[in-house]
């Protein structure tokens, strides 16, 4: 069954490649033609919201739409037009405080959770540094000597830029969350059609399997080397798992028995006061959630949504079966075991972020990139409605703490063949 057709301003999900991502690429027009449309895809996202909604931050792991388009403008200024272009002129000076992000090698930076306090620069200055920054990285592409030298940090500044144009979605519906009257982002925004139909029992895989980023097309640090891993014998569910099955969940008092959850996951079922997944409320006896597209009934044949990693734990351990490894994940997903493994959720898995065997960050800013966030959170893998095309693969390795939920991550289920 085909995806849906999304309307203009709801994401693309990730099934083509929208820019050549093989660094032995040196064609001036392929990169200033990646260059240009990532960046308009930045804008296309923004679009649709007002000054007032790019600023806003709901809580410190979000960030407003206006930080996100200056800092993806400024890794690009700090990475490549300050040390490769000798003539560039520089925005403003001070951005480089307001919009570092974590590069501590790179100098100082605004707190994070203060982000949203940064009321100036305004919406439409942050345009004109998008628009100063942009054409001069499109004269350093078509005029520096050795193309060649630049392309990979071209390359991971487009793939840095889409992963900030995934979140500018799932920080500004965190945002919409809070406000009662729902607004709304894309009123023709609709759920990636899913191939719901009866799969199967899935196929089982096991014995010794390479993973890991193995080609010369682009990946990041933390999906090499490749390495060997042995499975035992394992069966990962063809399908997600769906809104369908997390009511029973709920109905069968999934989040009033602790005796199915991690000591810290229910910690945060009390303290937060969990009953249901994140953006779900029960409006006069029927379950809503606040979407993309405004409040909108749960339709129980859709992928459950906005589940943290202790919630999926708990779900899978009520449902008598596992969370699969990411190793698993992927060996399953490169096998075409998984229906839907793209474009729909990111997956929790149980495989906690650690570094690869072999695994050594790459020298200086950019070397801080992956390498220093791998402790105390859990992969995902595949990718979500809001992930952009081009940037899906089955190596790919995203992380956040067990605790999050405002992305769209999911689950699908594991059973051992024992």
């Amino acid at each position: 069954m085909p995806r849906s057709a999304l309307s203009k301003r709801t994401v693309i999900p990730a099934t083509d490649r929208p820019f050549a991502t093989s660094a032995s690429n040196n064609s001036l027009s392929a990169w200033v033609t990646a260059f240009r449309s990532v960046r308009a895809e930045t804008e296309r996202r923004a679009a649709p919201l007002s000054a007032e909604d790019q600023v806003i931050q709901s809580m410190p792991d979000a960030s407003p739409t206006k930080w996100h388009r200056a800092h993806v403008t400024w890794f690009f200024e700090q990475f490549l037009l300050r040390p490769f272009a000798p003539n560039y002129r520089v925005f403003d000076e001070r951005f480089a405080y307001l919009f570092n992000s974590y590069y501590v090698a790179a100098g100082p930076r605004k707190a994070r959770p203060q982000r949203g306090l940064v009321t100036r620069p305004t919406a439409a200055e942050v345009g004109a540094y998008r628009a100063h920054v942009d054409a001069a990285i499109c004269d350093l592409i078509e005029t520096i000597k050795n193309l060649s030298e630049i392309v990979p940090i071209i390359e991971i500044g487009l793939h840095h830029e889409q992963q900030h144009q995934e979140l500018l979605l799932t920080d500004i519906l965190h945002a919409f969350s809070f406000n009662e009257t729902h607004p709304v982002y894309d009123a023709g925004w609709q759920w990636p059609q899913t191939q719901g139909e009866d799969a199967g029992a899935g196929t089982v895989i096991d014995g010794v399997h390479k993973i890991g980023h193995a080609d010369k097309s682009f990946c990041f640090d933390n999906e090499q080397p490749v390495h060997e891993v042995l499975l035992q014998p394992v069966r990962l569910s063809p399908l997600l798992v769906t809104n369908g099955e997390w009511l029973e969940f709920v109905a069968d008092s999934g989040y009033a028995t602790p005796t199915l959850w991690l000591s810290d996951g229910w910690s945060a079922v009390e303290s937060q006061h969990w009953d249901a997944p994140g953006y779900w409320s029960n409006i006069e006896g029927v379950w809503h959630s606040m979407t993309l597209g405004g409040l909108r009934p749960v339709d129980p044949a859709l992928p459950v949504c906005h589940i943290s990693y202790y919630e999926a734990d708990a779900f899978a351990r009520w449902a008598g079966k596992d969370l699969p490894t990411e190793a698993e994940w992927e060996v399953a997903a490169r096998s075409g075991a998984l229906v839907d493994p793209y474009g729909v959720v990111w997956q929790w898995t149980r495989s906690a972020y650690t570094p690869y065997p072999g695994y050594k960050p790459a020298p200086g800013a950019l070397g801080e990139y992956n390498g220093k966030f791998m402790v105390n959170q859990m992969v995902l893998r595949g990718s979500s409605l809001a992930t952009p095309a081009g940037h899906t693969r089955p190596t790919y390795r995203n992380f956040f703490y067990p605790a999050t939920r405002w992305q769209f991550s999911g689950l699908r289920l594991a059973a051992y063949e024992n």
